[in-house]
């Protein structure tokens, strides 16, 4: 596995990491614990480096079933978690970024992940009512106390990066990023690169969708977040299966698979891009991985960009509640 730089930081994963939300939550079923540890396990052992969890996943269990997986390889593997979520007496996830809970939720995910520093703490989503210079000076304080190593913001838009890069140097932006979501290339990729900020795309395969398994008909368990995304409604995805179609008529020229290709035209963005893609089965962590091994010439890219160009992806990516809480 080749490894990369987040940026100008001295952070260097490996040039794919492993989303492990799904393992907890978000898409039906929670996979078995003993299963997943295996599969995490797995990944190290094929040369994954760099691991993604946050204290809402499950909520506290994925931080649980990562600190064991990765228990006896910590010192050969970088861990990602997060922070800013909780909680309401509802049940309802809410932003909460004061100092005092960022101190209340480093402690719990230390403990959780059974190691003494975080390498990547990101702020899960942008609090409007905490000023951004607050949060970067608790995640700094953190960070001169050992507990932290880097410091990182999920979802947020450009004037948040640039305000807390200039209190605490920010190693990593984690946003989605994928050929049906391209919305990054705007202005979060630039201040990024103006930075020397690293870019870590999640939902690379477009949650499940560039991989080609899914089509109008597929069922998705009642659990499952696919089930209110506007863009998994079945018309959406009819309309969508143009984008999986380029994708395979490039996989079938490169002797690769869908879900390859569109990893592969990740990493020839940007050195500093390192995407996360999540599953649950060994066969599809296996694919992904080989994934950074594929090179694609620049006249590919081209083929793919200029097709892409050419599509109307079709639905939002999220209701519109949730999509008010990212790019703040």
């Amino acid at each position: 596995m080749q490894s990369r730089r987040l940026g100008k930081s001295n952070l260097e994963v490996s040039a794919i990491g492993l989303g492990c939300m799904g393992m907890s939550t978000a898409y039906g079923r929670p996979l078995d614990r003993n299963e997943a540890i295996a599969l995490i396990r797995s990944g190290v052992e094929r040369g994954v480096t760099f691991f993604d969890t946050a204290e809402m996943y499950g909520p506290f269990t994925n931080e649980e079933l990562v600190g064991e997986a990765l228990a006896p390889f910590r010192e050969q593997v970088a861990i990602a978690t997060k922070f800013g979520i909780k909680l309401d007496a509802g049940g309802k996830q809410v932003q909460d970024s004061r100092p005092e809970r960022i101190r209340q939720s480093v402690e719990g995910s230390l403990e959780r992940l059974r190691t003494e520093a975080i390498d990547l703490y990101y702020q899960h989503r942008v609090d409007p009512k905490v000023p951004i210079e607050d949060v970067a000076g608790t995640v700094k304080d953190l960070i001169r106390e050992g507990k932290v190593k880097h410091f990182g913001l999920s979802e947020a838009g450009v004037t948040t990066i640039r305000r807390a890069h200039a209190v605490q140097p920010v190693t990593a932006v984690q946003s989605e990023y994928s050929l049906w979501w391209r919305r990054p290339e705007e202005e979060v990729l630039p201040t990024c690169a103006a930075l020397g900020i690293g870019f870590v795309p999640f939902s690379p395969l477009g949650k499940g969708f560039l991989t080609g398994k899914i089509d109008e008909t597929t069922k998705f368990e009642a659990l499952d977040f696919r089930n209110i995304a506007p863009r998994f409604t079945a018309e959406a995805r009819k309309a969508n299966q143009t984008l999986v179609d380029l994708l395979t008529r490039i996989a079938t020229k490169k002797k690769a698979t869908p879900a390859q290709i569109a990893l592969a035209w990740l990493l020839a963005q940007k050195p500093w891009i390192v995407p996360i893609p999540g599953t649950t089965k060994l066969a599809r962590l296996e694919e992904n991985i080989d994934a950074a091994s594929l090179e694609l010439m620049a006249a590919d890219v081209r083929e793919i960009n200029s097709a892409a160009a050419k599509i109307t992806i079709q639905g939002a990516r999220y209701p519109e509640e949730l999509e008010k809480r990212t790019g703040l």
